[in-house]
């Protein structure tokens, strides 16, 4: 195995427990906001559906996290589990941001994703709807970053 496809524990078959883990690493690293570090926890092949694109492979992922990030500034993600099985999760999830003209959003989703016998993520679906909210409505007000641990999930805050 390639320094590219390094196994990514926990690996399939999954627990509540494992999936959890694997929950909770992905909302770390796309708070870390990193493209390059993000695209290695997926296969070389990936194939997603996020809203209206279809990037397949770690260089279309890359780009298409890089323009997300031109446009979603002080991103900030809370993931959490909704079911499981086998390689599968289920994911529902809100992340804040604002554009360019300082309008704050949270968008609200569910992600579907089926991993590699290597921990790695095969396939990512994802379906978001964007809610305007004021500055006073934001609830994800942690420093740039991994989400603290004694931060309330997304259960805890009513969402």
């Amino acid at each position: 195995m390639s320094e590219q496809e390094t196994a990514r524990p926990p690996l399939p078959p999954f627990s509540r427990e494992d999936a959890i883990t694997k929950v909770r690493m992905a909302e770390d690293g796309w708070n870390g906001r990193n493209p390059e570090k993000i695209a290695l926890a997926y296969t070389p092949d990936s194939r997603w559906r996020n809203r209206n694109e279809f990037p397949v492979g770690r260089a279309e992922i890359i780009a298409f996290l890089q323009r997300k990030w031109q446009k979603e500034h002080e991103y900030r993600l809370i993931k959490e589990v909704w079911a499981f099985t086998d390689n599968r999760i289920a994911v529902r999830f809100a992340y804040e941001w604002h554009d360019d003209n300082n309008q704050w959003y949270r968008s609200y989703g569910n992600e579907n994703w089926q991993f590699s016998p290597e921990g790695l993520m095969a396939e990512r679906h994802a379906s978001i709807n964007d809610l305007a909210i004021t500055e006073a409505e934001r609830k994800f007000r942690w420093p740039q970053g991994r989400r603290p641990d004694d931060h309330p999930g997304l259960t805890e805050l009513g969402l």
